[in-house]
């Protein structure tokens, strides 16, 4: 065949950068788009970040905010009922700045305390030692050679963040070097000395030896120390077991006498060296907020998760100005703030739009809790506010909602549904609640197993299988009926 052009027209689908930007703002959590945004702000400088505009958004067709009180969801089909309002709060402004509380007197003098060299500054809270400098400072006020202080510190280079030595004694001589000339003894009187270190069961290799140095640094008069002692090295694995008949056949003991043992055994600190590792608390900042209103819940937006965007008047100025070639490349970076500005606004819309929707069709859930929660799925959302199922699915990811009943992701109020006897359907989420509701309240002596959990929620008309109510069993970390057994 010889070769040929030929012409052909045909449509497809393509996502333009304004599109593809919007759809990755909208699957961001909130920490990541201020993440982004702050990126994007550093890039362009059209873009500003103030505090001081209003907290609704700004046009993205100029550099004004919007006036007090326009609704941002100008395009927001009304929803069915009248019990939800989609609000945003505009009473939050910037205070004027007053320069007299800055200057004082001609020529801008300051305040007369300016004079004083006393001044009390706040004081900032010393970083707290780690493990490792902890262990090495009782080292250094030990009287042992410096041969012996630098095997200790060996090994406390070896503990794990919980203060366990995992690393086998055998294993740790071999990857030392030959020329150092330590032995296998000098690791365990090192290792010995190291255990006697605080706080106290600090270089233990397993639980049992750990529990072990803790109820050896108590007093000697301690009551039952002795049969604490051979329970935690013997008996450890019957006590988290529960198999409490064995334990007391064992130790010769009474039931008071082994609920003494436990409460000594459950006060001792299994992860020692926890207390000086630096945890970072990761806080959620709500993007939605609902509130009750008289006998209707109102779901609005959180000002505090709204980054308040604006255009730069300096430069928005000069391409007023100028309008020529020397200026087009921040026609470019004005029209990319305008669209980063419009889809910003458009995310939270959608997200308002969302959780509108979600607060009106789990309203028994802000009523009686989540025992109340009726099953949702995405379909059922993407069809009232007629947006693709795939959008709903990026809206409720990372996205959170303020409640008085707490803080919960918006995919927690998506469930799937259990068939009832009257046939009706019940939610995961009810049904995970009866259930924790159930354990909450049974006999510790005779806790309820999988299968008696079962049958009371056939009795009350929800058909679910013991091997359904194992994994919502697990999937609340709530242990099986032979740990949550007592005396």
């Amino acid at each position: 065949m010889r070769p040929t052009l030929q012409l052909k027209l045909s449509q497809h689908l393509t996502l333009t950068p304004q599109l593809q930007q919007s759809i990755r703002l909208l699957q961001l959590s909130t920490l990541e788009m201020n993440q982004e945004i702050e990126r994007m702000v550093q890039e362009n400088p059209l873009l500003e970040l103030d505090d001081n505009l209003e907290h609704q958004g700004f046009r993205a067709d100029d550099s004004s905010p919007l006036p007090q009180g326009e609704d941002i969801s100008e395009s927001q089909s009304e929803l069915s009922g009248d019990t939800i309002v989609p609000e945003y709060d505009t009473d939050t402004k910037a205070s004027p700045v007053d320069e007299s509380d800055w200057f004082e007197g001609e020529g801008g003098s300051r305040g007369a305390n300016d004079d004083d060299d006393d001044h009390e500054f706040p004081q900032q809270a010393a970083d707290s030692p780690s493990l490792r400098d902890h262990l090495n400072l009782q080292i250094n006020l030990s009287q042992i050679t410096e041969r012996d202080r630098g095997i200790v510190g060996l090994l406390i280079d070896s503990l794990d963040d919980d203060g366990y030595l995992t690393q086998d004694l055998e294993e740790l001589i071999s990857l030392l070097p030959s020329e150092f000339e330590i032995d296998l003894g000098d690791l365990h009187i090192a290792l010995e000395c190291l255990q006697h270190l605080d706080p106290p069961g600090i270089g233990a290799r397993n639980l049992a030896e750990c529990l072990a140095l803790q109820l050896h640094a108590l007093p000697d008069d301690t009551p039952y120390l002795d049969k604490a002692l051979l329970l935690v090295t013997s008996h450890l694995e019957s006590l988290a077991a529960r198999d409490f008949r064995l334990i007391k056949k064992s130790l010769r003991c009474d039931d008071d006498c082994l609920r003494s043992i436990q409460y000594l055994i459950t006060h001792l600190n299994p992860k020692p060296g926890s207390d000086f590792s630096t945890t970072v608390a990761r806080y959620i900042v709500a993007d939605v907020i609902v509130t009750r209103a008289g006998n209707a819940w109102v779901a609005r937006l959180n000002p505090e998760a709204m980054p308040r965007l604006g255009i730069n008047q300096y430069y928005a100025s000069i391409l007023k100005q100028n309008n020529d070639d020397s200026t087009q490349r921040l026609v470019g970076q004005l029209n990319e703030a305008k669209w980063l500005i419009k889809n910003v606004r458009q995310r939270f819309d959608t997200i308002l739009r969302v959780s509108c929707a979600i607060v009106e069709r789990q309203r028994q859930f802000f009523e009686h809790g989540a025992v109340a929660m009726r099953p949702l799925v995405l379909r059922e959302i993407a069809d009232v506010l007629e947006l693709h199922e795939s959008t709903v699915s990026r809206v409720t990811t990372q996205k959170f909602m303020r409640t008085p009943r707490g803080t919960f992701e918006l995919k927690y109020f998506f469930g799937s549904h259990v068939a009832t006897n009257t046939g009706g359907a019940c939610s995961a989420t009810a049904i995970r609640a009866l259930i924790k509701q159930f354990i909450g309240g049974e006999n510790i002596k005779k806790p309820l197993s999988d299968s008696q959990i079962s049958e009371i929620l056939g009795q009350q008309g929800i058909v679910v299988a013991r091997r359904t109510v194992a994994k919502y069993r697990e999937s609340m970390q709530i242990p099986p009926v032979s740990l949550r057994k007592s005396f």
